[in-house]
């Protein structure tokens, strides 16, 4: 019976599974389900799945079976329940049943529909970290790792069994021999870390719209990324005519107005990296959104000149996501595509509206980098 239940619910899984590629074009498109994501799994509405069953005819219908019947008589169905079609019913209408799907199969999906190859890690780095596990208590050790609760504990039971201890008075004084300490061994682990920079034009021609395209196409880039390293950082900057760095909350949700200067958020994201995160340790991607609107020549001379010096060298894959803006010039790709469009670890995609994440997420991630 164990059997068949595991087989059955495997079934199920599958169904579902292919539910879901069937429908993720349309799962990418729009942000709802984001609201429903948990830490590790994320509800997903699909289609429902109507499992086969056996029905009722309608009630006093002859046939077969239920009196007289002339050979070739149809097994149709009986007379239909009066009504007319103007009038509340009782049929079923459409359904959707929301299903939990970890984020880890969520990726697996997105990479086979989208046919993403795995990501090539650089060769340094692969590191080592050493990480600290607590095995269990000893009587000796630094003072530092002193276990109170169970030294204590060892009090009491001396005192008890010495008959020192007074209920009515319960003090204890641990002695010497009572303390006790965690003991613990250090354990080497394989570890690949990567680190997301996001970098969004938060001026005023950035609207509500445009912002919501780089959320939900953020979701999808942390997803597949989650999937391929086993650490993965994320820092937020926002810019206008200058940069600072925010949380994710403030990042998607922050509105203001004033000139571009794009030159100042390529300035916080070197920093960023020189501080944090050396190449030979760390696979980085740096995301940068905007309508491509920036404040003039000259600063868009600027940030070609820093990716080129500075950022390119030290990053897995740099890429731009033009969001088109009723209000965006549109320049600033043409600038990168004419400069660094070349290069081999930059990606650049224009995302005119939400139907366009599809494709904006291939071209970001189809190149294993």
């Amino acid at each position: 019976m164990t059997l068949k239940i595991h087989q059955d619910h495997s079934r199920f899984k599958q169904i579902v599974r292919g539910k879901i590629k069937a429908n993720l074009r349309k799962y990418v498109q729009k942000g709802e389900m984001l609201g429903k994501k948990g830490k590790d799994a994320i509800s997903i509405p699909i289609p429902f799945i109507d499992i086969p069953r056996f029905k009722y005819g309608h009630k006093e219908q002859g046939g077969v079976g239920q009196g007289e019947g002339e050979v070739g008589q149809q097994l149709g169905p009986g007379a239909v329940e009066p009504g007319d079609g103007h009038q509340a019913g009782q049929g079923e209408g459409d359904h959707a049943l929301e299903v939990d799907v970890t984020l880890e199969e969520l990726a697996q999906i997105l990479g086979e529909e989208l046919q993403l190859p795995r990501i090539e890690r650089r060769q340094s780095e692969r590191i080592v970290t050493q990480k600290v596990k607590y095995t269990g208590v000893n009587t000796t050790g630094p003072e530092s790792l002193r276990h109170f609760k169970r030294t204590f504990k060892q009090a009491l039971k001396r005192q008890i069994a010495t008959g020192t201890y007074d209920p009515k008075m319960p003090v204890i004084i641990p002695t010497r021999e009572d303390r006790r300490y965690r003991s613990y061994k250090l354990q080497e682990l394989p570890d690949t870390n990567a680190v997301i920079i996001y970098m969004m034009d938060v001026s005023g021609s950035m609207g509500d719209e445009q912002k919501e395209i780089v959320r939900i196409e953020s979701f999808w880039l942390d997803t597949w990324l989650k999937h391929q390293y086993k650490g993965l950082e994320s820092r937020y900057i926002i810019h206008d005519a200058v940069a600072r760095e925010v949380d994710r909350d403030t990042f998607f949700h922050t509105r203001e107005s004033g000139g571009t200067m794009i030159s100042s958020a390529y300035k916080l994201c070197r920093e960023i990296i020189q501080a944090d995160y050396p190449k030979s340790a760390w696979n980085i991607y740096p995301f940068h959104f905007s309508d491509g609107d920036n404040w003039s020549a000259d600063d868009t001379r600027q940030c070609i000149e820093m990716l080129r010096n500075d950022i390119l060298p030290q990053v897995n894959q740099f890429a731009y996501g033009q969001v088109e803006s009723p209000y965006g010039s549109g320049q600033f790709i043409k600038d990168l595509r004419e400069a660094v469009g070349d290069t081999n670890n930059v990606s650049l995609s224009e995302i005119a509206d939400k139907d366009a994440i599809y494709a904006s997420i291939k071209d970001f991630l189809g190149k294993g980098r």
